[in-house]
């Protein structure tokens, strides 16, 4: 049985589109009950959004993944674990031999946050034995989907179920045990400015999508991507990052912003090196072969969908492709196969983990005015009518 620490790492990556991985089941493991399900979450993100915070959550999220991140490299650079970025918070498969620190790190994090950005991100834990007992399952697969990006499947609703048994009971987060450990967010920019679709007609749509029957999952899920294949085209085709709109924002303010997220303080240095830096890469990515092919493995390199017992999206296309779709989804969700929620907005906002220029570095994408989040409200809403 599958149960080391290795489990995710040793599992075989499958370079297909995600429908095709959806057809057969059969490449999907069982998670090991003794790995726990990790959960970040921003307390009352909806009304940070309608106070103009969407980019604080994106970049608090973020900081989230790259404290796990940076927290096991210092452990052990060989363990590999998958996580799902969730636009005001994450969730984390974890082994149990790097638990203990794993919750650590991101309780102290959550400390420098609330410091910082006066945001409040809970952190709770399951182990999935105590998931299992409750008659749902968590199967998960890895799916290359290009050259750079490998990311994780899931189906099931264990994590699902994780994450809500999580949320309802969340504790404090121990500020007073902490104090003596640092954080380490090594990697952490923001440094984008909000990406408009190549086409100014088109718009972002951010995209949750859930399936409650677990036998159905797989085959309900396919549907849907093969509709949004037919609809949008392929994921380079209806991916909002594009090389055309990357363009990075020196504003003073913007480096700020990152820096008082990172760091915790101000830095006079760090302001203005950062600014330099952001100024000369406006040039670099226009003239410099490097530079462009750094912008090119960037739009390989965004996340813009995940399946995590759901599925969670960013495309971009056209209003007469969006009302399309919504006509398909309405009726999934009519013969209550589905329950979705959909945020349409002008433009992604990005955040970024870098180790490196060349590619080792992830870049978590979400829509302006809430994005996930927002889709996430309109998803709950009709849950409470169910």
């Amino acid at each position: 049985m599958k149960d080391l620490i290795t489990f995710y790492s040793d599992l075989p990556k499958h370079f297909t589109p995600l429908r095709d991985l959806l057809k057969d089941e059969s490449l999907f493991t069982g998670i090991p009950k003794n790995w726990h399900i990790v959960v970040t979450d921003i307390e009352g993100s909806s009304i940070a959004v309608e106070n103009g915070q969407h980019n604080d959550i994106n970049l608090t999220a973020t900081g989230s993944i790259i404290t796990v991140l940076n927290e096991i490299k210092s452990i052990d650079a060989s363990i590999k674990v998958p996580y799902f970025f969730g636009g005001d918070g994450a969730t984390f498969i974890i082994p149990d031999a790097i638990i203990t620190q794993v919750i650590s790190a991101l309780n102290t994090y959550s400390v420098h946050i609330k410091k910082t950005l006066q945001l409040n991100l809970r952190v709770g834990n399951v182990i999935l034995e105590e998931v299992y007992k409750n008659n749902v399952t968590a199967r998960i697969a890895k799916l290359r989907h290009n050259k750079y990006l490998t990311t994780p499947v899931v189906l099931g609703n264990g994590l699902k179920f994780a994450e809500a048994y999580i949320k309802d009971n969340f504790k404090p987060t121990d500020i007073f045990g902490n104090n003596e450990k640092v954080i380490d967010l090594t990697g952490m920019e923001c440094r984008w400015d909000e990406i408009k679709p190549n086409s100014s007609e088109n718009k972002v749509v951010c995209l949750l999508v859930s399936c409650h029957d677990e036998t159905k999952q797989a085959q309900v899920f396919k549907s849907i991507m093969d509709e949004i294949n037919y609809l949008f085209g392929s994921l380079d085709e209806r991916r909002p990052i594009t090389t055309l709109k990357l363009k990075l924002n020196t504003s003073i303010e913007k480096i700020r912003k990152e820096m008082m997220a990172k760091i915790g303080k101000h830095d006079r240095k760090y302001l203005i090196d950062n600014w330099l830096i952001t100024v000369f890469g406006k040039y670099y990515f226009k003239i410099f072969p490097e530079g462009k092919r750094y912008l090119y493995r960037v739009t390989q390199l965004s996340d813009t969908i995940m399946l995590d017992g759901a599925i969670n999206t960013v495309i971009s296309g056209s209003s007469k492709q969006i009302n399309k779709l919504q006509i398909f989804l309405d009726t999934l969700e009519s013969e209550k196969e589905i329950t979705y929620g959909m945020h349409i907005t002008h433009s992604s906002i990005m955040s970024c983990y870098v180790q490196d220029r060349k590619e080792n570095h992830i870049h978590f994408v979400d829509g302006t005015e809430g994005g996930y989040t927002s889709a996430a409200i309109v998803y709950k809403g009709k849950l409470k009518k169910i």
